[in-house]
């Protein structure tokens, strides 16, 4: 599976997006031949997750990240709901 995940991007979701898409992770694979960058935003939008992303954190290898940052094969890619509490 390592080899699996050297070439594609491993997204997590945390907390309530988890439990309204109903899975926690899942591997996308990443065309060599991909004519443009794939972001978080793309990723996002072709899984029709639940809410809007301006609302998610996002972060790419621990490092929070914007929508529109370029990912590579290998990352991991989290999407993390907006937190409350006092």
């Amino acid at each position: 599976m390592g080899e699996a995940l050297a070439n594609g991007i491993r997204i997590c979701l945390f907390a309530g997006l988890r439990e309204q898409a109903g899975w926690a992770e899942q591997h996308v694979p990443v065309a060599a031949a991909a004519q443009e960058p794939l972001t978080p935003e793309h990723l996002w939008n072709s899984l029709q997750l639940p809410g809007a992303l301006s609302s998610v954190r996002i972060a790419i290898n621990h490092q929070f990240a914007d929508p529109q940052t370029p990912l590579q094969p290998g990352d991991e890619l989290a999407f993390l709901p907006p937190i409350s509490g006092g």
